[in-house]
């Protein structure tokens, strides 16, 4: 939850800075664009980890 608000967070001050620094700005872009999409392959890890594991063994358990 933190991650996700500490990139918005940076790219929002990306774009206040952008005029005046735009070497830094588009670097600080780019990093909050491949944080973002590490964040959503980790979700979507997680997502299907519980779809592959857990969710079959809550439908065993219940069957007994």
């Amino acid at each position: 939850m933190v991650f996700p608000l500490i990139s918005y967070t940076a790219l929002v001050v990306a774009a206040i800075v952008l005029p005046g620094n735009p070497t830094l700005a588009l670097f600080v872009i780019g990093a909050v664009t491949v944080m973002l999409l590490f964040i959503g392959i980790h979700n979507a890890w997680d997502t299907v980890t519980y779809i592959a594991i857990d969710l079959p063994q809550q439908e065993n358990e219940g069957q007994d």
